[in-house]
């Protein structure tokens, strides 16, 4: 299964539309869009963006379903907290976790 049917399946088994997966991604429906006609694979930021929309990590998007992954308590609030985030706040979270691993 490619990326881009992978997006789809994940969409579909939530009835969701392009439009309500930009807007819950904070994506433009003009950039999904252009992914399904011209075919393009997404950049990291944005399957991120996308994986943080359906509330699954990267991990979890290329598991092949045989794979459990399972999210602790805290992870998966940290994970709600993030969809939350606009990016420019996502940027900061990141920038302090990285620099909280270098202390």
């Amino acid at each position: 299964m490619t990326v881009l049917e992978r997006i789809k399946k994940l969409r579909d088994e939530r009835g969701w539309s392009d439009y309500r997966l930009a807007k819950e991604a904070d994506l433009s429906q003009t950039t999904l869009s252009n992914l399904y006609k011209r075919g393009n694979t997404p950049t990291i930021p944005t399957l991120e963006m996308i994986c943080g929309a359906f509330g699954i990590t990267l991990t979890q998007f290329f598991s092949d379903g045989d794979e459990i992954v399972s999210l602790s308590v805290e992870q998966r609030l940290l994970l709600e907290k993030w969809q939350l985030l606009s990016p420019a706040k996502r940027g900061r979270v990141m920038a302090y976790i990285e620099g909280c691993l270098t202390d």
